[in-house]
């Protein structure tokens, strides 16, 4: 049986799965709530099952609406490609960049080397999501990103893999007594709260070895997603934090500061590209202009 399924049926699907709500999805595409309902049930009509279960104005997705919503998400990334594509042709226009980041990169460094890149090559269109490292390796293997940059190790095998391996550095209040020094030791962090990144991370692993080989007690209360996020915890009281040095080093103005730990800890980037997808030249300068940003983020012990 032929299943025809409207763009905007997909829109809206979609829309109310990323917003939890009918009411924000109406807002998010500019439409009523009755009709974001009735196109939901044609959808549902269209496709031959239930998404959602309905309980006094509450939808609740089901189990199929969860393995569907994340085809949705690719099929209208992919829309939105050709779109840009075909405007940029239409228009005349030079390239279009699509980058994935996680929270590593995408807050402190990205910005500025995407202003930096615009600058000069000023009819480039870049566009930045931010997502999980295991969503964005499916991403760059889907040619749905030209780059991806995610924590290591890789999910996903087939990519084009390169390592970037830096120092991670010791953010806390300038004000804060440990300031004073000039490195830090484990000594240094005994009956700490150190604040945590969040799904058992790496640093978090090399901290904790280390820091139990020299029999230092250190406290973890809170845990945070991104770097950053990290580092404004700090900046809150929550705590310290030992973070990768794009954010860590990062010159914000806002009362915090950054220390050298030894011994060495080390984060791992991940910049993928896909072999089977020679990179556009926009998307060439762009990784190259990258790649000079990351060196220098290496702190001196």
């Amino acid at each position: 049986m032929d299943m025809h399924i409207s763009l905007r049926s997909l829109e809206v699907f979609h829309a109310v799965m990323e917003m939890g709500s009918v009411s924000r999805a109406a807002e998010l595409l500019n439409l009523t709530r009755p009709a974001v309902s009735i196109a939901l049930s044609k959808f549902e009509q269209d496709l031959g099952f239930q998404l959602f279960h309905r309980s006094k104005g509450y939808f609740e997705p089901t189990d199929e609406a969860q393995l569907l919503h994340h085809e949705t998400e690719q099929g209208l990334l992919s829309i939105e490609r050709i779109k840009t594509r075909a405007m940029q042709i239409r228009g005349g226009g030079v390239g279009v960049i699509n980058i994935s980041s996680n929270g590593a990169c995408a807050i402190n460094l990205l910005p500025w080397v995407i202003a930096d890149f615009q600058k000069v090559h000023t009819g480039v269109r870049i566009d930045l999501l931010v997502r999980s490292s295991r969503k964005i390796a499916s991403w760059v293997a889907g040619r749905q990103s030209d780059i991806g940059l995610i924590d290591a190790p890789v999910s996903i095998p087939g990519l084009t893999t390169e390592i970037i391996r830096s120092r991670c550095v010791v953010v806390l209040p300038q004000d804060h007594p440990l300031a004073q020094e000039t490195v830090l030791y484990p000594h240094h962090l005994q009956d700490q709260s150190i604040i945590a990144i969040t799904g058992d991370h790496s640093i978090d692993r090399q901290v904790n070895g280390i820091c139990a080989a020299e029999h230092v007690t250190i406290y973890r209360r809170v845990s945070a997603s991104y770097f950053a996020i990290a580092r404004n915890m700090v900046r809150a009281g929550a705590g310290l934090a030992i973070i990768d040095a794009v954010n860590g080093m990062a010159d914000l103005g806002d009362g915090i500061v950054w220390r050298p730990f030894q011994p060495a800890i080390y984060f791992e980037l991940a910049i993928l590209t896909n072999p089977e997808q020679e990179l556009p030249h926009p998307a060439q300068a762009f990784l190259s202009d990258l790649r000079r940003a990351l060196p220098n983020t290496q702190p001196d012990v």
